[in-house]
């Protein structure tokens, strides 16, 4: 059965503070014996960012979530691997080092588990892959469900420490494709707004310097009658900054019906296109490319 069919019922949930192992993590909440937790991980109830885990000494990292089932889970099928263009592709890897792996995240699929969504996921697909290899994915950066484009994991927790302590200041660029209502004037521009979010966890832009500052720089490189295909590249990385950004001009991203476009569209036209950043500990640039989804170039002629 695949696993986002199956029942899963919660029963805990625990957020990992530092480094350790699943067995004396477990131990330390649960103030049970060791009888009790090595039973649950046996019989698979035992969930550690979505993933069914049975391994006694798997390691934990900062801000991993920890969560206990009500019955076992069951374990989803191996990923295929994009091999050829031609092929049916489900987990597309477009880089991979010893210390990164980094897929073309398709559009409508989570990066990361959350609430309503926790094995479906980008995360879990890069876990069953790595899983092989006895490697595991930690958490560096998110890109939205609904954008597509690259998505890197670390398999070093200490390299994931590192980065996510000051992502900004090791990401050098984080360049983005997208499809936008309207022709904006000037053709190319910095917008600067500041952000909030509302008590429905809709960011909207404000007029609070103390809120977030958001930069995106855009670039026109089409245009039909209705319609901009935009070169973006942001210098911060807030939450739905460009749809926000966007929208407040009255050019709101098609298919963001969360931001103001009405027409029905197939997807977001959003594409995260390219990342570059720097490995802290050997000071590697590492430039990662997504291929543009063909749709994104039809509409333009």
């Amino acid at each position: 059965m695949p696993r986002n069919e199956q029942n899963i019922v919660i029963t805990a949930k625990y957020k990992v503070k530092r480094s350790t192992e699943l067995m004396t993590f477990l131990l330390e909440k649960l103030n049970t014996s060791r009888n009790n937790v090595k039973h649950l991980l046996s019989n698979k109830q035992v969930l550690v960012n979505g993933n069914q885990v049975s391994q006694f000494n798997f390691p934990l990292a900062n801000e991993d979530e920890v969560a206990l089932t009500k019955f076992p889970v069951q374990t989803s099928l191996k990923p295929q691997v994009k091999v050829q263009k031609k092929e049916r592709v489900y987990l597309d890897i477009v880089y991979e080092d010893e210390d990164f792996v980094a897929i073309n995240k398709p559009a409508g699929l989570l990066a990361v588990a959350s609430d309503k969504e926790l094995t479906d996921t980008a995360y879990s697909q890069v876990f069953e892959y790595l899983k092989a290899k006895n490697k595991r994915p930690y958490v560096i950066h998110r890109i939205d469900k609904e954008t597509s484009g690259v998505l890197v994991f670390t398999t070093n927790p200490k390299l994931q420490s590192r980065l996510r302590l000051d992502w900004n200041k090791y990401v050098k660029y984080r360049g983005y494709m997208a499809i936008c209502e309207g022709h904006l004037e000037p053709k190319q521009a910095t917008l600067k707004n500041y952000l909030a979010n509302n008590e429905y966890n809709l960011v909207y832009v404000s007029n609070n310097r103390s809120d977030q500052l958001a930069i995106t720089n855009y670039k026109v490189i089409a245009e039909n009658k209705t319609l901009s295909l935009l070169d973006i590249n942001i210098d911060t990385g807030r939450k739905n900054q460009i749809r926000v950004q966007l929208a407040h001009l009255g050019h709101p991203i098609i298919g963001d019906e969360k931001y103001g476009h009405k027409e029905a569209f197939k997807r977001l036209g959003l594409h995260a296109s390219k990342l570059v950043f720097v490995n802290p500990y050997t000071n590697k640039e590492i430039s990662i490319n997504a291929k543009i989804p063909s749709q994104f170039y039809s509409l333009f002629k």
